[in-house]
């Protein structure tokens, strides 16, 4: 097992305990209103989808970067 196989397990285990609990935090704010409410679900909403990115990251879904 090499380092970058590693490094895919970790950050694929971090993504689905992250996106769990914004998740779960995520629906117990749905039903506020205030302002600031609000910007806590706008903010648990962008940290669940960074997770997800990740998970796409891990499998190769996403292209990668860097020049031609």
């Amino acid at each position: 097992m090499d380092l970058a196989t590693i490094e895919k397990a970790v950050a694929f285990i971090g993504a689905l305990v992250v996106f769990t609990f914004a998740v779960i935090g995520l629906r117990g704010e749905w039903k506020k209103t205030g302002l600031d409410d609000n910007v806590t679900k706008v903010l648990l909403a962008l940290m669940a989808f960074g997770c997800f990115l990740v998970v796409l990251a891990v499998f190769g879904v996403l292209p990668r970067g860097g020049g031609a």
